[in-house]
């Protein structure tokens, strides 16, 4: 018997728990083991489910009661050439594009081959550019009061010790940077929005755990009482006009200009054809809905590219919020897209896991950044490229009514 069976029939026996494995064997036998159990209770065959290329004991900080790995089909676009200021190699106003290879994992078929027809007009067209305008992960404790009264002086105190707060905050971190405290009163709640500049990581953990040490400050010197570390006006992995207006994790636009001919010879419509589109599903067929995102499917290439590099699935929520624009200049055809809450990072999380390591490494950006914070700006900068791939090509495929017979020919 081995020691994976050895261990399995221990948790059927009622020894151990599955949460226990790894105190008792490495983490890959630890799993081996964990498979075991589930496939005699439920019939299931876990075999590919085991089949994985990495190490357990590297998924260790990333998982929970390991079984194996869920394998994505990792596709890739490109080239597509972006112009970011994350890329100091010449002046501002003056930067050249770059040539990106952008990995996506994903299993919706056709995707990938419709992002990389948008890359190829933007790309023939001499590139997007894109530029992070905001930084700032938030966290917003929720403190209790007893009326406005005692809401006002903790607002007053606030205002009067921000060095305080970002002495107790900045403590904690040697790369986190508190930006500001944003208050907001509820009667008697106290929300107080707690924004940080996290550089190259994706910074959640960082900014909860700078966040509880002000929050100890401002308990001990004002009535307030803190109910819980986050009160959802931070907001994390929820749709909320909170983070579409002020933006979280990184603010970024990517925009370029297509000569109308490309956009015939590329797309198969017309800059005119392509606005209109834009125009009545975007924004109009947006706004009747009451979206908060007002685009055609940025999410797609924001999933794809957060499971290819590592970044929280579920942030996608807020990576949804965008805006598409575009405009028919006549000779050419200007599009934009404006994602106010993309929230990634190059080092942390699930950036150490190999596979998504690798996907990294296409870009030149995995790890730390020179100076910090640069290579989680040229990440953001290139999946905003990417999302205006996206959105370009599906606003030209319904614009020429191709959408249907394009997935009928990549059987889909």
């Amino acid at each position: 018997m081995t020691d994976a069976e050895t261990l399995a029939e221990r948790v059927r026996d009622g020894e151990l728990r599955l949460h226990d494995l790894e105190e008792h064997a490495d983490p890959d036998v630890a799993a081996t083991a964990r498979r075991l159990v589930i496939e005699a209770e439920t019939g299931a065959d876990l075999e590919t489910v085991g089949d994985y290329g990495f190490p357990a004991e590297v998924a260790e900080s990333a998982i929970e009661n390991m079984l194996g790995a869920a394998q994505v089909p990792m596709g890739v676009v490109g080239p597509l050439a972006v112009a970011g200021g994350a890329d100091d190699s010449a002046a501002a106003g003056n930067r050249k594009p770059t040539e990106h290879y952008l990995p996506l994992a994903t299993t919706e078929g056709a995707l990938i081959a419709s992002v990389n027809r948008g890359a190829a007009a933007i790309t023939d067209a001499g590139g997007a550019d894109a530029r992070v305008v905001k930084r700032g992960m938030t966290r917003a404790p929720v403190f209790r009061v007893d009326g406005i009264a005692q809401a006002e002086t903790v607002l007053e105190w606030v205002q009067a010790n921000a060095d305080a707060l970002a002495e107790a905050a900045q403590s904690t971190t040697s790369h986190g940077e508190l930006l500001g405290v944003e208050p907001y009163v509820v009667g008697d709640s106290v929300f107080l929005r707690f924004a940080y500049d996290t550089k190259d990581a994706m910074g959640m953990n960082m900014a909860t755990i700078a966040t509880r040490a002000a929050a100890e400050v401002l308990e001990a010197e004002t009535p307030a009482d803190l109910v819980a570390l986050s009160g959802n006006l931070c907001s994390d992995k929820k749709p909320a006009a909170i983070n579409a207006v002020e933006g979280r994790g990184r603010t970024v636009v990517a925009d370029a200009t297509i000569p109308a001919e490309l956009v015939e010879e590329r797309l198969g419509t017309t800059p005119a054809a392509i606005e209109e589109a834009n125009t009545r599903k975007n924004l109009v067929g947006s706004a009747k809905a009451g979206a908060l995102g007002f685009n055609a499917h940025a999410a797609n290439v924001v999933a794809a590219a957060f499971l290819a590099t590592g970044q929280d699935a579920a942030q996608v929520v807020e990576g949804a919020n965008a805006i598409t624009t575009v405009e028919d200049r006549g000779d050419e055809l200007y599009a934009s897209v404006s994602l106010a809450s993309l929230e990634v990072g190059t080092v942390g999380g699930g950036t150490k896991l190999p596979t998504q390591s690798e996907a990294l490494s296409v870009l030149g950006l995995g790890g730390s950044g020179d100076p910090p914070g640069a290579n989680a700006d040229a990440l953001a900068e290139v999946i905003a490229a990417g999302a205006l791939a996206g959105e370009l090509s599906l606003l030209a495929a319904l614009a020429s009514r191709h959408l249907s017979s394009a997935h009928e020919e990549l059987g889909r």
